[in-house]
């Protein structure tokens, strides 16, 4: 059960329920937005970076997709888990989402993927582990422009993951992410559901 009430569209600040598109959301897609709208204000902030780096990418959408996966592992974030993100369905299979498990010995990973995968999960659990010689691995493969990109992927997914964590949000999930606070879920966990 989620730790802090869920506020309905209606009751959020006309700036947050337009930014959202709250009236045409389902209750997924509205998410943490529901339990943010306490704080509507402070709630532009970290929904505009958001936003932000969504409309700005440069890199593959898949590429995102699986790296923010597997951050949600970390964070152990069930609603991150659970979601799908239509922007990236054409490009990923959920047969991609199982190699996550293993990444560095998946097949079905490019280079450019696997390094990504690696870098949200050092950002998520050993971030002291990116050193100079792991920055000169990043730069092989990545512009500097592309590093800071993912850098502030991993920043959002691990921010607001480990707080979406934290706030237990799950009774709208599907079955095989309710499990109880604590006890470890993976993105496989059950039929995940498909947002825009």
């Amino acid at each position: 059960m989620s730790r802090i009430s869920k506020l309905p569209p209606e009751q959020w600040s006309e700036e947050l329920r337009t930014f959202a598109a709250a009236d045409s959301a389902t209750l997924i897609e509205q998410g943490i937005t529901r339990m943010l709208a306490h704080a509507p204000k402070a709630a532009m902030g970290p929904l505009q970076f958001g936003a932000a780096l969504v409309f700005n990418r440069t890199l593959p959408e898949r590429l995102f997709e699986l790296m923010r996966l597997r951050i949600a592992f970390h964070n152990q974030c069930r609603s991150c888990m659970a979601i799908r993100y239509s922007s990236a369905a054409d490009s990923f299979t959920e047969d991609d989402v199982c190699s996550l498990e293993q990444p560095q010995e998946a097949d079905n990973l490019d280079a450019r993927e696997k390094l990504a995968i690696d870098l949200g999960e050092r950002f998520a659990t050993n971030h002291l582990s990116i050193d100079d010689a792991y920055f000169d691995t990043l730069k092989a493969e990545f512009t500097e422009a592309e590093i800071i990109e993912l850098m502030l992927h991993c920043a959002l997914y691990v921010g607001m993951g480990r707080m979406a964590a934290l706030l237990d949000m799950t009774e709208e999930l599907p079955e095989g992410f309710q499990k109880p606070f604590g006890e470890m879920v993976s993105p496989t966990a059950d039929t995940p559901v498909k947002v825009r």
